[in-house]
Formats: C-alpha cells, structure tokens, sequence
C-alpha cells in the first residue's frame, strides 16, 4: 500500500465575538446551507495564510492569529479531502456579502435553529468541545457514515 496520496486541502473558519459568531448561507450546489466562511488552500499557500484570505475574500475581516482546532476528512474518488477546521476572535473590519452567501452575526446558541449546511451540526461540536478534534467520514457500503474523533 502506498503512502502517498492525493488530497485537496480547504478550510472553514468559527470567528467569534462574545457569543456571536458570522454564519453564511452559502448558495453553492455542492454543499449549500448556513456554515462558516472557508475555501481551498492555494498551491504553495501556508494553511493560516488560506484561511485568512478565504475570511477577508468572504465576509470582509481581517482575522489574526486564526487557531486550528480541527479537521474534517475522508477519501474519496482516490483524493483524501481535509477541511482545516479553525477558529479566530481577533478581527478587523466591515462585515460584508460576497457572491459565496450572504454572511451575518448570530448567536451561536440559535444555530441549531438555522437550516444548516448537510453535518455542521455535529461539525460545531469539534470547533467547541476541545476534547474532539476529528471530523472522520467513511463509506460503508454505499451509505456514508462519520466518526467524531
């Protein structure tokens, strides 16, 4: 079995202020719903310089010393994917939509409330209990099926 292996590399960042933090409704097909802001990383781009960049590119804010908390993975069509879970409270700037969804402050305790995006309820559970730090999907059979870890 070899040991290298294809993966694409993406991120989300939890930015909080107090007990609010932005959301988005993203319009996109593959994965649309209320989520964090967070997109690829570029080829040669540092995993902080990426999520800082997907922030700014998405809602606005500038975010400084993002701190990862955990990951999101699986392997699919011979590609491991890794969503860099993270999460900033330092910011600066102006909150504002992009063509990615219309962004906003909520309260964190109504998200539950909000229609999420496919696992982000089980995903919020990794960005706040420090005792997770693994988001694990896998295929059994044809049904798909996750592990927090």
């Amino acid at each position: 079995m070899s040991r290298i292996e294809k993966v694409e590399f993406t991120n989300m960042c939890m930015i909080c202020d107090g007990n609010k933090v932005v959301v988005m409704d993203r319009q996109k097909q593959d994965w649309p719903g209320v989520t964090f802001p967070g997109g690829h990383v570029e080829e040669g781009e540092s995993f902080t310089d990426a999520v800082i960049r997907e922030v700014r590119e998405e809602t606005g804010l500038a975010i400084r010393s993002p701190r990862l908390c955990g990951i999101k993975d699986w392997y699919e069509d011979k590609c491991r994917y890794v969503v860099l879970l993270y999460k900033a409270s330092v910011f600066e700037g102006e909150l504002v939509s992009s063509d990615e969804g219309m962004v906003w402050w909520a309260d964190i305790d109504e998200l539950p409330k909000l229609k999420l995006s496919l696992d982000m309820r089980d995903m919020l559970r990794v960005f706040a209990d420090d005792d997770l730090s693994e988001f694990f999907y896998y295929q059994n059979g044809d049904k798909w099926l996750y592990d927090l870890k």
